[in-house]
């Protein structure tokens, strides 16, 4: 069962008795979970109703005897547990868990009592027994990171939500601005429907104008420049850098790594890696890959290993004091640009 079909049969009255949520959306498993008990337990008996584990605190056994027990003064209720070692590899827990005791519930699982597991890991440890149970048992759920295009749709949805569009490539812009994170999205989106009012249309230049860019997004768009060889406002990003007083090594760095991804990017895409395996194997986000992938087609391999080689000697004489940090890194960027 994928997210979709899960929060339809919620939704519609039908809700599983074990959930086990995991993957590196942290903000799309909140947003579940919040949906689950808005939907489960009614908004009066939330207080009561609502119980929080912690698996390295609490063991195993004591959350099966919760969800054993009969709810007391209301209908049903929701125990939320999270884990950081059960069902991923790594972290090993301080307590001994019964787990066999979690599984032999799974098989007849009470039916006042709903289960939702949030694995703190970017995938589950598929040897695990207790993994395979749950897997045959449970409704287990994947929360990875939308690809480009999804998170465009996202972001037109929320605004949609507020009765708010967003104008033509405006979704693109505030990417650039506010990155991949769906948390700052989601914060910036509602900024910009505030500013907008019910019913108006957001534009690039609102985005401009309200939402500022982080020291990443800064340098993303420096490199979005020089690949399209827009000196001139490659050099007015690099100094507005400098105002905001970023120090030009750290600059240099970010630099060098946006052009690393795009070799990367460009070598996987030669061997016919789709973008989200591109992301999973480089540990990126798919919008990143997407658009470092745009920016490798304006360049030759050959010189993208040649502009990474002169970052790397830049690197060093500022770090020796061979050349004036500012002057080199700006000398460079001169170079390139042209």
């Amino acid at each position: 069962m994928d997210v979709k079909s899960a929060t339809k049969a919620i939704r519609s009255g039908d809700p599983a008795s074990i959930y086990v949520l995991y993957g590196t959306e942290k903000y799309q498993i909140q947003q579940f979970t919040e949906m689950l008990k808005a939907q489960v337990i009614e908004e009066e008996h939330q207080d009561f109703a609502v119980i929080p584990y912690d698996l390295s605190e609490t063991p195993i056994e004591a959350v099966v005897e919760e969800a054993e027990t009969v709810p007391f003064l209301v209908p049903r209720k929701l125990i939320i547990v999270r884990d950081t070692s059960l069902f991923t590899a790594g972290k090993e827990s301080k307590i001994e868990h019964q787990v066999d005791r979690l599984i032999t519930y799974m098989d007849n699982p009470a039916d006042y009592s709903t289960i939702v597991f949030l694995a703190q890991g970017d995938k589950l440890d598929e040897r695990k027994k207790l993994v395979k149970a749950v897997k045959k048992q449970a409704v287990v759920l994947a929360f990875a990171p939308l690809s480009g295009e999804e998170l465009v749709q996202w972001i037109v949805k929320l605004a949609k939500q507020r009765e708010v569009t967003f104008d033509a490539g405006a979704a693109d812009t505030l990417i650039s601005y506010a990155g991949t994170e769906l948390q700052t999205l989601s914060a910036e989106v509602d900024k910009l429907c505030l500013f907008a009012g019910k019913g108006g249309v957001i534009r690039r230049a609102d985005i401009e104008s309200l939402v500022a860019r982080s020291t990443e997004q800064n340098v993303f768009a420096l490199v979005e420049e020089l690949a399209n060889l827009r000196l001139e406002k490659a050099l007015a990003l690099f100094y507005e850098l400098l105002k905001q007083r970023e120090e030009p090594i750290k600059i240099a760095a970010l630099i060098a790594r946006q052009f690393r991804i795009m070799i990367q990017v460009k070598e996987l895409g030669q061997q016919s890696y789709s973008q989200q395996q591109i992301a999973s194997q480089l540990g990126l986000h798919p919008y990143a890959v997407k658009i470092a992938g745009e920016q490798a087609r304006k360049f030759e391999a050959d010189r993208l290993r040649k502009i990474l080689s002169h970052l790397s000697e830049l690197d060093y004489q500022m770090k020796t004091g061979a050349v004036d940090k500012v002057l080199g890194l700006e000398l460079f960027l001169l170079r390139l640009g042209a």
